[in-house]
């Protein structure tokens, strides 16, 4: 049986984003992945800008990229006050999202939902083979 999962999510404002596919992108993909505890991920849409400046700020990489994962607690679980497990943030570079969409012809909230999934699984340890 899954937890309850919350799904916080910040979109800058110039920005058009399904609100409603990406927490059920997020809660999809941790009931996929067995995931029974509460949780919560928060979700940010971001420009290019600002993604450079995470870039550069925590991978010393000067170009935005298409999506970064920060796990809250490296390596360790963190219950929050209330037990729910506080597992990260996701941050979306939309402008990115839309070029990747153009050239894989799908539609952007499609793109971004497989941004997110992709970064859910790496909020639970589950990376690249």
């Amino acid at each position: 049986m899954a937890g309850k999962f919350s799904v916080p999510i910040f979109v800058e404002s110039r920005y058009r984003v399904n609100r409603r596919k990406v927490v059920e992108c997020v809660r999809g993909e941790l009931t996929r992945q067995g995931l029974s505890h509460d949780a919560e991920v928060s979700v940010a849409i971001v420009g290019r800008r600002k993604m450079l400046a995470l870039n550069r700020k925590y991978r010393n990489l000067d170009k935005p990229t298409n999506v970064l994962s920060f796990v809250l607690n490296e390596g360790e679980k963190v219950p929050s006050v209330d037990k729910t497990l506080i597992l990260g943030d996701i941050v979306v570079c939309y402008p990115i999202a839309v070029e990747q969409a153009a050239v894989e012809n799908t539609l952007v909230d499609e793109k971004i939902c497989e941004l997110v999934a992709h970064s859910v699984r790496h909020l639970l340890g589950i990376h690249h083979s």
